[in-house]
């Protein structure tokens, strides 16, 4: 299992990146798994559903089986996040898990930035940043040195994940 990560602000276009790729990298025969990393509260079932109301009886998990998938939930329930490698741990063997999130996190990771939004870089004060996909000309304070990709050359940055995804770290 190798890992990459996808980073950005919100709105910078990372899962539109990621909907764009994953498609090319199975494309390729590559199992694809995704972790996101969310600081919102999420909701993967509705109230009224039995998870849903088992979940809020007090489940610590609910596993939820049906025909096409399954799911399982775990609450924290005021427990600290778990860490990302505890997470890999959880998932079924794949090639390559894409990460969304976790920025600062010890892995290799492409930073999705678009100036229009008005934000600044995470380059290059998150650790793994090995390159930037934008669609706007690189910055001067940005060294030739690091990698400046087209956000819109999906083919290109699929060979820049392969290219750069690695084993996690321990």
């Amino acid at each position: 299992m190798n890992v990459f990560g996808i980073a950005g602000h919100s709105g910078m276009g990372k899962t539109t990146l990621l909907e764009r790729l994953i498609p090319l990298l199975t494309a390729r025969g590559r199992v694809v798994s995704l972790v996101k990393h969310s600081h919102k509260v999420i909701e993967v079932d509705r109230p009224g559903k039995d998870s849903y109301r088992l979940r809020e009886a007090g489940c610590q998990e609910v596993l939820l089986l049906g025909e096409g998938r399954w799911a399982l939930m775990h609450e924290l329930r005021g427990a600290e996040e778990p860490p990302l490698p505890y997470l890999l741990g959880r998932l079924q063997h794949c090639d390559l898990v894409l990460i969304e999130g976790f920025k600062q996190g010890d892995f290799p990771k492409l930073e999705v930035w678009r100036p229009s939004q008005g934000r600044e870089m995470l380059w290059p004060h998150w650790p793994g940043i090995a390159a930037i996909a934008s669609d706007a000309p690189r910055p001067a304070q940005v060294p030739p040195t690091l990698p400046w990709l087209d956000l819109h050359d999906a083919a290109a940055l699929a060979d820049f994940v392969l290219a750069h995804a690695r084993p996690p770290a321990a």
